[in-house]
């Protein structure tokens, strides 16, 4: 944004120049409350500096691209494009901020065998305090700063602009929640928009909304996720697994958000009645909510982050580990996709990393985040609504193996994924720098 441009905006740049001083003043507070987060495993104590820009290693010479992805499935999303960067540009280094510990550890098991992981630096992401920013920008200098979805912060668009960093929105997303959201500070939302100089929006109905909220053009219309390749999966564990289930009829509840798991534990219980040695295997989407998800039955199910394994007579076990998912969409089998059922904040997650697996897919009616995705896959996917439509669903795959095999490799089909997309942006990411 020139300086010209921003003065055509004065309700922006009030409002931007309010939320700097609010996020100054409130730095203090902001450090208690990363302590606290520590107390409770959301952040690490030795990585807390660097939620205040402190740098945890030197900066390489040379250029640097920096891409800042928030949790789990922007992680997930951008590792691709990192590929396609180390790979295609030897002397390039590229900085991953996350904003969240599992994040973090998803992208650095992603990344553990990947050529040139070496020329990855993680940090985990300042908060948007202007000194703070400030002192993260001072020391690393990327030459291009790349926001992956919402992830749309004032004072650290505004210190990139200052210091012309060239500005990327990757994968951008903006939900008519979101608008709706924004809609006493659009000014300042049109501000940050039209501060990006290239612009990639998720799906043709988040580019029309970001358009509407004030970027000045949306130079690629795809969803990173669709470049995903398949999830990692150790062959030695995923034998170890099927040795332990002994060839157990499973299905899985994968993801799954506060205000599903009843639904999926009596789904289970239905199930069990049709098919007496079937086994539901319920991920939840944070793992630490293993120990209150365990205390919703009596008895309590095994756990396998307390190394459980399931007996003959366990209808449910519950997977609350992290970076495991990919082991579990390995054995194929029926997958009921959390975060959508009715109780739940809604949403979805991502239909390909089951489908990529050949798991046949179902979900609840709340997919809004992964509509393209969802549509894709046509009616090879079910959705439904309550523990009696999760059984009516599961009963017949497991009773028939043959016809979920088939289910499974036809969303298989329909889910292979586009590495295309990850080279336009690594692309485009490179010219900015070069810009």
């Amino acid at each position: 944004m020139t300086r010209a441009h921003m003065t055509e905006n004065p309700c922006g740049a009030l409002l931007g120049a309010g939320w700097w001083a609010v996020a100054a003043l409130l730095a203090p507070l902001l450090r208690v409350n990363l302590r606290r987060r520590a107390q409770r495993g959301r952040e690490i104590v030795a990585c807390l500096p660097q939620r205040r820009g402190i740098a945890s290693q030197k900066r390489p010479t040379g250029r640097i691209i920096w891409l800042h992805a928030a949790s789990v499935g922007e992680n997930v999303a951008i590792v691709p494009v990192i590929g396609r960067l180390v790979v295609s540009h030897p002397q390039l280094h590229v900085l991953v901020t996350t904003g969240t510990v599992t994040g973090a550890d998803v992208l650095m098991t992603r990344l553990a065998d990947m050529p040139g992981h070496e020329r990855v630096i993680h940090q985990f992401a300042p908060l948007d305090v202007p000194r703070w920013i400030d002192r993260f920008l001072a020391h690393w200098q990327p030459d291009v700063a790349a926001l992956v979805e919402s992830e749309l912060w004032p004072n650290l668009i505004n210190a990139c602009q200052h210091r012309r960093i060239a500005l990327a929105l990757v994968n951008g997303r903006m939900s008519d929640r979101s608008l709706a959201g924004w809609r006493r500070a659009h000014c300042l939302l049109r501000r940050m928009l039209s501060a990006f100089a290239w612009v990639m929006a998720r799906s043709t109905e988040d580019a029309e909304r970001l358009i509407h909220a004030g970027a000045s053009r949306i130079a690629l219309v795809a969803d990173l996720k669709d470049a995903a390749p398949a999830l990692p999966c150790n062959p030695a564990e995923l034998a170890l697994l099927r040795h332990r289930l002994a060839g157990r009829p499973v299905w899985i509840a994968a993801s799954t958000h506060p205000g599903e798991d009843v639904t999926i534990m009596a789904a289970a219980e239905l199930v069990r009645h049709a098919v007496p040695d079937a086994l539901g295997i319920l991920i939840p989407r944070h793992p630490e909510r293993g120990t209150e998800i365990a205390a919703m039955s009596a008895p309590a199910p095994p756990r396998r982050t307390l190394e459980q394994w399931p007996a003959a007579h366990d209808g449910l076990w519950i997977v609350d580990t992290l970076g495991e998912t990919g082991l579990f969409y390995s054995l194929s089998a029926p997958v009921v996709l959390g975060n959508s059922l009715p109780g739940c904040a809604g949403g979805g997650h991502n239909p390909n990393e089951p489908a990529r697996m050949g798991c046949p897919i179902a979900h609840g009616p709340q997919t809004g985040n992964f509509r393209v995705a969802y549509t894709r896959l046509g009616n090879s996917v079910r959705c439904v609504n309550t523990a009696a439509d999760i059984a009516r669903w599961v009963i017949p795959l497991l009773q028939q193996p043959a016809s979920a095999r088939a289910l499974g490799a036809r969303t298989r089909a329909l889910a292979a994924p586009d590495p295309e997309i990850a080279d336009q942006v690594a692309r485009a990411l490179v010219a900015l720098g070069n810009g």
